[in-house]
C-alpha cells in the first residue's frame, strides 16, 4: 500500500482498517463525539471498532457498494445528527484531496492516512484547516499477516471552520 512497495495496489485503495491501534490512538481525541459517519467503510472494520469504543454510527457506506454512494456526493442532509466524519479514505492524492475539501464542509472530519503527507508541498492548500494530527505509527492492513505497512500513519482532523494549522499529538505509550 505504501510508496516503497512492489505490490500492486488494491483496486480503489481497498485497505481496511483491521489494526485496532488506529482507533486506540484516535479515541482520546474524540471528546464530545458520540455519533459519526463512515463514508469509506469498505468491509466495516473501522465502523465496528468505533462502535465497540462506544460511538454510534449514523451513516456508513462505500463506493464499492454502488455508484450512488460516492462520498464526494454526500450532502448535509445525508449526515444529519453526525458529530464527526471518521474514515480511512483512499490515499490516492487526487481523491484524498477532493475528499478533504468536500467532507470538511459537512462536519469535523478525521481521516487516517500516511503521516508523511504533512511534510509535502501538496499539503500546503489543506494544512490551515487541519486542526489535529494524531500519530499512529505503522499499521497492519492485510489480514492473516503479522507485517505492517511501510508508511507511518496519522489521523488528520479537518474542518472548514478551523484555521491556524494543526496541533501535533505524538504516540502515547511509544518506546522512549
Amino acid at each position: 500500500m505504501g510508496k516503497r512497495s512492489t505490490f500492486a495496489r488494491r483496486p480503489q485503495d481497498a485497505y481496511d482498517t483491521i489494526d485496532p491501534r488506529a482507533v486506540a490512538a484516535l479515541k482520546p481525541h474524540l471528546c464530545g463525539v458520540r455519533t459519526f459517519a463512515e463514508p469509506c467503510n469498505g468491509m466495516s472494520h473501522l465502523t465496528r471498532q468505533l462502535r465497540a469504543a462506544g460511538l454510534t454510527c449514523r451513516y456508513e457506506n462505500d463506493i464499492l457498494n454502488g455508484a450512488d454512494c460516492d462520498a464526494l456526493l454526500l450532502t448535509p442532509y445525508d449526515l444529519e445528527g453526525v458529530d464527526a466524519i471518521i474514515t480511512n479514505p483512499p490515499w490516492t492524492r487526487a481523491l484524498l484531496h477532493a475528499l478533504i475539501l468536500h467532507l470538511q464542509t459537512l462536519a469535523p472530519t478525521w481521516l487516517l492516512f500516511d503521516s508523511g503527507w504533512m511534510f509535502t508541498q501538496q499539503s500546503v492548500p489543506f494544512i490551515d484547516q487541519c486542526s489535529h494530527i494524531v500519530a499512529v505509527g505503522r499499521l497492519r492492513w492485510i489480514p492473516d499477516t503479522t507485517m505492517t505497512g511501510k508508511d507511518d500513519c496519522a489521523w488528520h482532523r479537518f474542518h472548514s471552520k478551523h484555521s491556524g494549522g494543526p496541533h501535533f499529538f505524538g504516540r502515547v505509550g511509544a518506546p522512549q
